[in-house]
């Protein structure tokens, strides 16, 4: 998905706060969750994201959307993650 798609399709979905994550490489967060339901396009990098009991990793041009208050842990790629996220 391109940048451009992605920003029409978070508008049209009612996210308004936008914002630029940037993760160094080899980093992780544990298990944790946010009070906000977030989807984010990979723009740079890599992400493995593990909620669920299933771990997934996303790429440039990858979307993911994790539920408001989802338990999820993160790993960072060999060359750290750039990704554009909506929240609402």
């Amino acid at each position: 998905m391109t940048r451009d798609e992605f920003l029409a399709e978070l508008a049209s979905e009612g996210f308004q706060e936008i914002v630029t994550v940037t993760r160094e490489a080899g980093q992780s967060l544990d298990t944790h969750t946010h009070p906000f339901e977030a989807k984010a396009l990979i723009v740079e990098g890599e992400l493995t994201i593990r909620a669920r009991e299933t771990e997934r990793r996303f790429q440039v041009g990858d979307v993911f959307h994790l539920a408001s208050d989802e338990s999820h842990s993160e790993r960072y790629g060999p060359f750290g993650v750039v990704y554009l996220v909506g929240r609402k």
